[in-house]
C-alpha cells in the first residue's frame, strides 16, 4: 500500500516538518525568511492603496463641499419682502392644501448692475417686464405657468416704498406694483387678484437671464420672419437659430418689430422660449454631464434673488428635481384671460368669468387644460344635460411642443 494514502476516509497524513528536510526559506535550510514574509509586501501595498483611496475620497469631498458652498453663497436672499409680507399676514390667502406650491417668477427690467446699462439708463426705478405665476401640483403631476400682463389694469394695495413712505391704494397697471413697492407689493397685488397664496418668489434681471441661456449653450428657435429691432439689440434673418444669451434676451423683449407690436405676442414668445429652455435643461446632456451642469447651477444661483424659504442650494435642487420629474407635456404655459381695457386699448383687463375660473382651479389644485390657437374656454353645459362639467380650456402650449418642426 502506498504509504501516503490512508486506509480510511480520515484526514490525509500531515506534511513533513520543513525544518527537518532543509527546505529553503526555513530555519534549518539555506533561506533567510519566514512564512509570514511572503504576503508582507502585498499587505504593505494594500495599506498604501487604501490610504490613497481615502485621500482621494477626502479630496473629492473637499472639492464637492467647496463647490456646494460657492453655489450656496451665490444666492441672494430677499428678507425685506419677507418682513413686509409678515405685516399683512392676516389678509393673505391660506396656504394651498396638500403639497401644491405657488411660486411667483419676476423678471426685473432694472438697468442697474453689470451688463444691463446697454438697455437704457438706470433712473433708480424698476418695473416687472415679466411676471409668471408658477403652480406646481401636489404629487408633482403637472406644472402650470400663468403669465400676468404687465399692462393689466388691477387694484393695487397701499405699498411701502423704498424711502419708507407709502403709496395710496389705486386702480392702475399691474407692473406699477413692482415700481412702487418691489416684490412684496407685487405679491400682495397677485394674491388680491387671484386669492392664491404665493409660497415663494424669485427675481431675475437681464444679466441673469442671459447667463442662464449661455450656460445651456443656447436655445433653438425658429423665425417665420426676420427681426430687426434696435431697442432689443437684435437683428436676425428668418429661419432656425440657436440663440445665445444676448440674442435670447432681445428675442423675449422685442415688441415693436414683431407681429402687431402687442405685449400679448411678446408673452407668447416668452412662453414658447421658456418651454424650449425647460426642455433643454431637462435633457440628459445637461443634467447628467457635470461639466455642463455646474455652469448651469452657477448661472442660476448667481441670477436669482429669492425669499428665505428658497435661498439654499438644497432648496433649489429639490425644486429642480421636482421640475425634472414632471413630463414636458405636463409643463404648461398660458396667459391669464384678458382683453383690451375698455377705456384704453393700450391696457388690458381680465375676461370674466374665465379668469376667476382659472384662479379657482389653481387654488383647488385641479388640472388646467391648454390648447394651441386662439384663446377659448370650454362652453358651459346646456340646460338639462348631466355629467361632470368639462374643465375650461385656455390658449397656451406645453414644453413638449417643438419650437422648430425640423
Amino acid at each position: 500500500m502506498d504509504p501516503d494514502v490512508t486506509d480510511s476516509a480520515g484526514t490525509p497524513p500531515a506534511p513533513d516538518d520543513p525544518a527537518e528536510d532543509g527546505t529553503p526559506g526555513t530555519e534549518g535550510g539555506t533561506g533567510t525568511g519566514t512564512p509570514e514574509d511572503a504576503p508582507r509586501g502585498k499587505r504593505h501595498w494594500l495599506r498604501w492603496t487604501a490610504l490613497g483611496v481615502a485621500v482621494a475620497v477626502l479630496a473629492a469631498a473637499g472639492v464637492g463641499w467647496w463647490f456646494y458652498r460657492k453655489l450656496d453663497n451665490n444666492i441672494t436672499t430677499d428678507t425685506t419682502a419677507a418682513d413686509e409680507l409678515l405685516r399683512y399676514e392676516k389678509e393673505r390667502p391660506a396656504h394651498a392644501a396638500g403639497s401644491a406650491q405657488n411660486i411667483l417668477l419676476i423678471g426685473s427690467d432694472t438697468r442697474a448692475g453689470a451688463g444691463n446699462t446697454k438697455y437704457g439708463q438706470d433712473k433708480g426705478t424698476q418695473r416687472s417686464d415679466t411676471v409668471i405665476l408658477l403652480h406646481i401640483a401636489a404629487g408633482r403631476s403637472s406644472v402650470t405657468a400663468v403669465s400676468i400682463p404687465r399692462d393689466l389694469m388691477v387694484q393695487l394695495p397701499s405699498c411701502r416704498k423704498p424711502d419708507g413712505s407709502r403709496t395710496r391704494e389705486q386702480f392702475a397697471q399691474f407692473n406699477w406694483s413692482y415700481q412702487f413697492g418691489g416684490t412684496a407689493c407685487t405679491i400682495r397685488t397677485v394674491e388680491r387678484m387671484t386669492k392664491i397664496r404665493i409660497d415663494h418668489h424669485m427675481v431675475i434681471d437681464f444679466r441673469g437671464f442671459k447667463k442662464m441661456v449661455d450656460a445651456v449653450d443656447g436655445v433653438r428657435i425658429c423665425l417665420k420672419e426676420p427681426i430687426d429691432d434696435d431697442d432689443a439689440h437684435l437683428k436676425l434673418p428668418a429661419g432656425q437659430h440657436t440663440l445665445n444669451g444676448e440674442q435670447a434676451l432681445g428675442y423675449v423683449r422685442a415688441r415693436k418689430s414683431l407681429g402687431n407690436g402687442s405685449d400679448t405676442e411678446r408673452m407668447d414668445r416668452q412662453q414658447q422660449f421658456l418651454g424650449a429652455l425647460v426642455s433643454k435643461v431637462q435633457s440628459n446632456g445637461v443634467l447628467l454631464n457635470p461639466a455642463r451642469l455646474y455652469p448651469v447651477l452657477d448661472a442660476a444661483t448667481r441670477s436669482i434673488t429669492t425669499d428665505p424659504g428658497l435661498d439654499s442650494l438644497r432648496d433649489l435642487y429639490d425644486l429642480a428635481r421636482t421640475m425634472r420629474s414632471v413630463p414636458t407635456e405636463k409643463v404648461q404655459f398660458l396667459t391669464v384671460p384678458r382683453r383690451p381695457y375698455a377705456y384704453n386699448a393700450n391696457r388690458d383687463e381680465l375676461v370674466q368669468p374665465a379668469a376667476s375660473q382659472l384662479f379657482k382651479r389653481l387654488r383647488e389644485d385641479k388640472p388646467v387644460a391648454v390648447t394651441s390657437g386662439s384663446e377659448r374656454q370650454a362652453a358651459p353645459p346646456r340646460a338639462g344635460t348631466t355629467g361632470p362639467t368639462p374643465a375650461p380650456t385656455y390658449s397656451g402650449r406645453n414644453a413638449a411642443e417643438r419650437v422648430c418642426s425640423s
